[in-house]
C-alpha cells in the first residue's frame, strides 16, 4: 500500500427540514442568522471571500467561500490551527439542500479528518447534530 495516500474521514449529519430551501437558506448565508445557529462570523456568500467563524470556547475557526449555488449547495473551508496535530484541522464543509415534499432535507458533511484525529471527528460529528438542532430551533421561531 503507498504510505503518500491519505485517507481522511467525513463527519455526515443529514436532518428533514418543513421549510422550504429558500428560508433556510438565508439562515446558512445572513451572519447575523448564522451567528445565532453557529458561531459569530464575518461570512460572505461570495466564492474566495475569507472569514472566521469564532466559537464561544474561544477557538477560531479560518475559512474561506468554496461554492455557491443559491438555494441548493454552500462549501466552504473549515480550517483550525492548533499545536496539537490531532486538533490541527484543514478540513471542507459542504451544505447541500435538496427540495422534499414537507420542506427540506439538508445535509452537511465536514471532510478532511486524519486517522488520528478520532477525537476532533468525533466532537464534529456531535458538534453538527448540535448545530443543526439549533437551527431547527432558529427557523421555527416566527419570522
Amino acid at each position: 500500500m503507498n504510505k503518500t495516500t491519505r485517507e481522511t474521514r467525513s463527519a455526515i449529519v443529514e436532518r428533514e427540514f418543513p421549510h422550504a430551501p429558500e428560508k433556510l437558506w438565508r439562515a446558512l448565508t445572513q451572519p447575523h442568522l448564522i451567528e445565532e445557529w453557529l458561531m459569530k462570523n464575518d461570512f460572505k456568500p461570495e466564492v474566495g471571500h475569507s472569514f472566521n467563524l469564532r466559537g464561544e470556547w474561544g477557538g477560531v475557526l479560518d475559512c474561506k467561500v468554496l461554492a455557491v449555488e443559491p438555494h441548493k449547495t454552500l462549501s466552504y473551508t473549515w480550517n483550525f490551527a492548533h499545536a496539537d496535530a490531532a486538533y490541527n484541522l484543514e478540513s471542507v464543509v459542504v451544505f447541500t439542500l435538496t427540495p422534499t415534499a414537507k420542506g427540506t432535507h439538508l445535509r452537511v458533511e465536514q471532510s478532511g479528518f486524519q486517522p488520528h484525529q478520532k477525537q476532533a471527528y468525533g466532537g464534529a460529528h456531535a458538534g453538527w447534530k448540535q448545530f443543526l438542532e439549533n437551527l431547527d430551533q432558529l427557523m421555527a421561531r416566527p419570522e
